[in-house]
């Protein structure tokens, strides 16, 4: 595969983590990453100092880059920035979407009621994802957008973990329907209320994941 820009080779290692090919503590070297985009070591260096800029892997002297894991600490940091910046996006959706936006993000979810069903988790992953992107398209604010998938892409491979509990890929669909119909009726307030909560709830079974993970490494 040729990626010919560091932003390209980045955006392609970010697809990789947000899709579960990379996880955390995974290695990436300049040598490696040249061979498979066709490039020089000049835009895969570029490429990774991008990504440790934005705290998603970590330059380790002599050994190269790893994929970043997240600490019960900071996972409760990252927690409490996404609550807001979610919950203002949902608001702000509210107001600025328009009616034929608004009945897409009733199809899309919809579309993930027969993953509910099935408790086919990597297909409600993927519905999870249109369902947040559509509310941040209707933000109509680039800005908060990005910060939002920046954060969530951190907290990637933890988040995707919480969501092969039933009871919690069950709980998020419910969640999303309380947010659709607040986002549908223009609520500002309530969409902010719902989405707050929504993200909360998530947010308590991510932090206990990675308390229990860090508490049986060696």
């Amino acid at each position: 595969m040729r990626v010919r820009t560091s932003d390209a080779l980045r955006k392609e290692l970010e697809d990789d983590i947000e899709h579960g090919r990379l996880s955390p503590g995974d290695k990436l070297d300049e040598q490696t990453l040249a061979e498979r985009f066709e490039v020089s070591r000049t835009p895969a260096r570029e490429a990774l100092l991008q990504l440790a800029a934005a705290g998603i892997v970590r330059l380790v002297p002599r050994q190269g880059a790893v994929v970043s894991s997240v600490s019960p600490q900071l996972a409760i940091g990252m927690v409490e920035v996404l609550t807001a910046l979610e919950a203002e996006a949902a608001g702000l959706a509210a107001r600025r979407m328009s009616s034929t936006e608004k009945a897409e993000l009733a199809k899309l979810h919809l579309a993930s009621q027969a993953a509910v069903k099935r408790l086919d988790s990597p297909a409600y992953i993927k519905n999870n994802a249109a369902f947040h992107a559509a509310i941040y398209q209707g933000s109509r604010n680039e800005f908060l957008a990005e910060q939002i998938r920046s954060t969530r892409l951190r907290m990637r491979f933890y988040h995707r973990s919480s969501l092969y509990q039933p009871a919690r890929l069950k709980a998020s669909f419910q969640e999303h329907a309380r947010v659709m119909e607040a986002i549908k009726s223009g609520d500002d307030a309530l969409a902010q209320h719902l989405m707050r909560e929504h993200i909360l709830f998530g947010g308590r079974v991510f932090a206990d994941l990675i308390a229990n993970l860090t508490s049986r490494k060696p």
